[in-house]
């Protein structure tokens, strides 16, 4: 995997949690509005909305940087818009990276001949 393609796995995969935690909080946030008179939706939508246009952007450049599949772009971009889907996003981007270096060293790795 080239730098490239890594470092923009990387940052989708850093932008995932935040991303979750702040839907999460979002929606307690709404339900406290509705039931108290407690009302930060304004201030976590709005760290909601921020997070959420870097992981779109994110997402956009990994795609374009890793050729995914159709399939497999949809479901990173339907983990951002389910509730607790960024921690999901996470742990699938963690295992695609780690993967892609073990392909990569061996690919490094010089050929031996096994003898019998």
């Amino acid at each position: 995997m080239d730098p490239k393609t890594s470092a923009a796995l990387n940052r989708l995969r850093l932008v995932s949690s935040p991303e979750a935690i702040s839907f999460l909080l979002l929606l307690v946030c709404s339900v406290l509005k509705r039931t108290t008179d407690f009302n930060a939706v304004p201030v976590v939508g709005a760290v909601h909305g921020v997070l959420f246009i870097v992981y779109v952007l994110f997402w956009a450049d990994a795609w374009n940087r890793t050729k995914w599949p159709l399939g497999r772009a949809v479901l990173y971009f339907a983990l951002s818009v389910l509730p607790a889907g960024g921690f999901y996003a996470e742990k699938l981007l963690r295992e695609e990276i780690k993967s892609g270096a073990i392909a990569e060293r061996a690919r490094k790795e010089p050929q031996r001949e096994e003898s019998v």
